[in-house]
């Protein structure tokens, strides 16, 4: 069942890390299959609006494991060689220019672990990024054209 849950991203410093550190574990502990972002001007916030499904722990010796829905892929510990690192910062370059043009943090575009996965993975089609950890449907018809296309030119 689908839910939805609304999250509020102040700017100021104070707060900025706080809330972004509280949407990073609901992130990690969730399936997100789409999210919207408003930026509220008045108030100078970001609003994050994810609908999701829960994944649900399952209790195994007092350890909450969650459940593999079928293991994504994800360059958890790995070393990147330097064509990798190549396509990496390749990556990061494209993700700010997308930041800055959407009026977005970075991390809403894509996580460095992320863009590390992509780096290492080397996707040549968008159902392949489906196989990477963090890439759902949203990001890959958002941002799926481009991303290939760096890992071609490189």
């Amino acid at each position: 069942m689908m839910k939805v849950k609304v999250f509020k991203i102040r700017l100021p410093e104070e707060f900025l890390y706080q809330d972004q550190k509280t949407l990073d574990n609901f992130l990690e502990y969730n399936e997100i299959i789409k999210v919207e972002t408003a930026f509220v001007n008045n108030e100078n916030y970001w609003s994050v609006v994810l609908y999701f499904d829960e994944l649900k722990p399952i209790q195994n010796a007092n350890i909450t494991v969650k459940e593999p829905k079928n293991a994504k892929y994800s360059a958890e510990n790995d070393i990147l060689n330097n064509d990798e690192i190549k396509i990496l910062e390749a990556l990061k370059l494209w993700r700010s220019e997308k930041a800055k043009e959407q009026n977005l943090p970075t991390y809403f575009i894509a996580t460095n672990k992320e863009l590390a996965s992509v780096a290492k993975y080397k996707p040549a089609k968008k159902e392949e990024l489906l196989d990477i950890k963090g890439f759902g449907k949203h990001k890959i018809e958002n941002y799926g054209e481009e991303i290939l296309e760096i890992l071609e030119s490189i």
